[in-house]
């Protein structure tokens, strides 16, 4: 597997890339999806929570604080269940890490999404997915990565 903080001069130039830690939130058999905002680019489509990994930070890092910031929640890490670097048609590309969070403390609170969902896997690709997830939404839905 390559790795993902390779020195950014030893790429070769090509679009930006941003470096991503996501959580698969499971509880109770299902799996917490997001819908972004109308406002937002992507508008309306379903992700996971987590954001862009800051300098400094490990993915495990980011990932918490970002579900702290965007759910309130506190969450305990778990396993790396699958890494995807995807480039978008329109020149951006990410480098997006998937974490399993099957543990949280505190209540959640949806501070930055237009909605959360909490979904069956087998439902799962019955939801418009940012490009980059899909292939991990089949995966899912069938039953191979958790």
């Amino acid at each position: 597997m390559e790795d993902s903080h390779a020195n950014p001069q030893s790429r070769p130039p090509g679009p930006a890339l941003r470096f991503v830690a996501a959580a698969l939130i499971v509880q109770g058999g299902n799996i917490l999806i997001c819908q972004r905002r109308p406002d937002q680019p992507m508008a309306l489509q379903w992700e996971f929570p987590g954001g862009k990994i800051e300098p400094g930070e490990s993915p495990e890092q980011a990932l918490a604080r970002e579900l702290e910031e965007e759910l309130g929640i506190h969450a305990t890490i778990g396993a790396r269940v699958t890494h995807i670097r995807h480039n978008y048609r329109h020149g951006g590309a990410v480098d997006l890490q998937f974490f399993a969070v099957n543990e949280f403390s505190g209540e959640m609170v949806n501070r930055i999404f237009h909605q959360l969902k909490w979904v069956q896997f087998d439902d799962l690709p019955n939801y418009d997915f940012l490009a980059a997830d899909r292939g991990l939404i089949r995966d899912l839905a069938a039953g191979k990565l958790l």
